[in-house]
């Protein structure tokens, strides 16, 4: 007998290759599109009852979806937490920003929906996995199943993952660790996906779609004008439109034009004081302010054993960077990472996801405090 599988069908391409993929490997595949952002109330919400492509494209890609299923010859499912979204997601997201935190709800999408009531349906519902089209892989070790990376490294998605645990993990399967991005649009075009083969992937917030997020914030967070002021002497430069408005080491958009009798270095954003309404800026490379040798992790999810003493081991602090040689040490329910060399624009309300030297994903956490040579930043 074949076994079932509930794959998140998105459309998109990577979820529709995923579903030939899982066909040809002989699983009996039934789509599902989660619908978890609810378009036409939530733009009432936004002021902005007009539902349009460039603002919410969810609808848009389901029928892409619908038109991917008939081709494949699949069922296709449709699945509301809208609900579950709301609350388990995007409520977090707009409490962290209210902090002056920048969060990342890409990875509570994953484990709190699609790894969350998503999996719990499928097992219900007499499925043996669940799928998705992300470019990962899983493995196991030692007893352990792990995600890890894929084949095509610059299309590697498994920062997004990294809250996942070891049972979620087991019950899914990923179709794409072996294959790349151009290779999938090639499937797809001699399939006649039409519909996705040349299709842009999302960037925009999970489910929420592509739109210009400072006008958007302001929906939820109303501008408050303040003090843009210089953090070294603290002269006033400006003013600010919100800032919660703004990240760390945002460097465009600042509104602030040459100084007199100052060099004509560009600005960067070094620090937010929420509670007094400034914005603290700073200029040249920022290293003194951007930099930083370590950070406690909270909110930790970790796979396998847990290191009694220090492990060696490498971090990414936000999705396509680089691996960041780190020394992890557990410290009660937190983690403590160092790091040699110092890296740049580690964020507080970001995660961190931490890799074993094989590639295997080991777990991440919630960026909290961030140090440079023994002194606590963005304080």
């Amino acid at each position: 007998m074949k076994k079932k599988v509930l794959l998140g069908l998105s459309g998109g391409v990577d979820s529709a290759i995923a579903a030939h993929k899982l066909l040809e490997q002989g699983y009996e595949v039934t789509g599902a599109f989660m619908r978890n952002w609810d378009a036409i109330t939530n733009n009432d919400i936004l002021g902005n009852p007009t539902l349009n492509n460039n603002q919410c494209p969810q609808e848009a890609d389901y029928w892409d979806a619908v038109a991917v299923a008939k081709k494949l010859g699949i069922e296709l499912i449709r699945i509301d937490y809208v609900k579950e979204y709301w609350d388990e997601v995007f409520v977090y997201f707009l409490d962290e920003y209210k902090k002056g935190r920048t969060p990342n709800p890409d990875i509570l999408c994953n484990s709190e929906i699609k790894f969350g009531p998503f999996l719990k349906y499928a097992m219900e519902n007499g499925y043996d996995y669940i799928s998705m089209g992300h470019y990962a892989k899983k493995v196991e070790k030692d007893g352990h199943y792990y995600v890890s990376k894929p084949l095509d490294k610059a299309k590697d998605q498994t920062y997004f993952l990294c809250a996942l645990g070891e049972e979620q993990i087991e019950k899914c399967l990923w179709p794409m660790e072996d294959i790349t991005k151009v290779e999938a649009r090639e499937i797809a075009t001699k399939l006649g996906l039409d519909e996705v083969s040349s299709k842009h992937g999302s960037t925009g917030v999970c489910f929420i779609g592509e739109r210009n997020f400072r006008e958007f914030l302001k929906n939820y967070f109303p501008a408050q004008s303040g003090d843009i002021v210089d953090i070294e002497n603290g002269k006033v430069l400006g003013k600010h439109i919100g800032v919660l408005y703004y990240t760390i080491g945002q460097r465009k958009g600042l509104g602030i034009g040459g100084v007199k009798g100052e060099p004509d270095t560009p600005w960067f954003v070094a620090k937010k004081d929420v509670q007094k309404n400034i914005l603290y800026v700073g200029r040249g490379a920022g290293d003194e302010h951007l930099n930083s040798d370590a950070c406690v992790l909270s909110h930790v999810n970790w796979v396998g054993e847990k290191p009694l003493g220090e492990l060696k081991a490498f971090a990414k602090f936000r999705y396509r960077q680089q691996d960041n040689p780190v020394t992890v040490k557990f410290e009660g329910e937190a983690i403590h990472l160092t790091y040699v060399p110092a890296v740049k624009a580690v964020t507080p309300g970001q995660w961190a996801a931490i890799y074993s030297e094989d590639g295997r994903l080991l777990g991440g956490g919630i960026i909290e405090e961030t140090y440079y040579k023994g002194k606590r930043q963005d304080i």
